[in-house]
């Protein structure tokens, strides 16, 4: 398996992760995408994606350094999947590997994520990589997509 950090313009962007990444987000147009990746950018987003020996991308990761009170430092994770396909051979692992490392070179104190309260084999994934539920995330819809 192969991970790459994909730069801003790259049209792997859209072409690769980004169909990937809609099996979380299905929300995402190719046109709703771009709009994120050119203002979620400057607000610190990046993009991982992870290949396999086949070339064909099978995870997909958003992702940005935030300094906070809470945290101080920490890597926040916006976005983690591994395409069905792909599920349980350790695209998932290596992903969050990365990023762990990304975390420990940027000083990070923490590495977190949300996961949505129905995602419960994300929840059995995320407690097996060591992460703990932390806290309670509250939203109030302001406008549908």
């Amino acid at each position: 398996m192969k991970i790459v950090d994909l730069e801003p313009g790259d049209d792997r962007l859209t072409g690769e992760l980004l169909p990937v990444l809609r099996e979380l987000r299905p929300h995402l147009t190719e046109e709703l995408f771009r709009e994120v990746c050119a203002h979620g950018h400057a607000q610190g987003l990046r993009f991982t994606a992870a290949y396999a020996e086949d070339g064909t991308c099978v995870g997909a990761a958003g992702w940005r350094i935030v300094d906070n009170t809470s945290a101080i430092r920490k890597l926040y994770v916006d976005d983690l999947v591994t395409a069905a396909h792909a599920r349980s051979t350790g695209v998932g692992h290596a992903l969050l590997a990365h990023l762990e490392a990304h975390a420990r070179a940027a000083d990070c104190y923490e590495l977190n994520l949300d996961s949505g309260t129905q995602r419960t084999g994300a929840h059995r994934f995320y407690l097996r990589e060591r992460f703990d539920i932390a806290a309670f995330h509250f939203v109030k819809e302001l406008k549908e997509f």
